[in-house]
């Protein structure tokens, strides 16, 4: 395998793993003094459910590329509204809702680009 094919091919999954590490770092805003263990755990376990569906989205994209390149490009284009709605009502700043936007949806629009674009090269290269 060549040396940019194997970049191809290893890219999109370190992006997916960080961006998903990323996502699941927003959980650790369910802890709370005022809660029982069992409560703060609780919580701790819903807020990583996005975590969970986008880990279980890179698992496909690991063994089919172009399906989970396809279903991570339409994750990260979708979520593009929620998450500047969700932003701009909290700080009324357009320009921040965008920073924000693109920080947390723009790395899945990339790496299911990569993996399309790794699927493709691959098969190019009847590999």
């Amino acid at each position: 395998m060549k040396k940019t094919l194997k970049i191809v091919h290893w890219l999109p999954k370190v992006i997916g793993i960080l961006a998903i590490l990323f996502v699941g770092l927003f959980a650790l805003d369910s802890f709370d003094s005022n809660l029982t263990i069992w409560q703060q755990v609780g919580g701790f376990l819903i807020h990583l459910i996005p975590s969970f569906i986008l880990t279980a989205i890179l698992i496909i994209a690991w063994k089919r590329e172009y399906i989970g390149g396809i279903i991570f490009t339409i994750i990260g284009l979708g979520m593009i509204p929620f998450v500047f709605i969700k932003n701009y009502n909290i700080n009324n700043s357009i320009w921040m809702s965008l920073g924000v936007t693109l920080l947390v949806t723009f790395p899945f629009v990339v790496v299911g680009v990569l993996f399309m674009v790794s699927h493709f090269r691959k098969k190019r290269e009847n590999l």
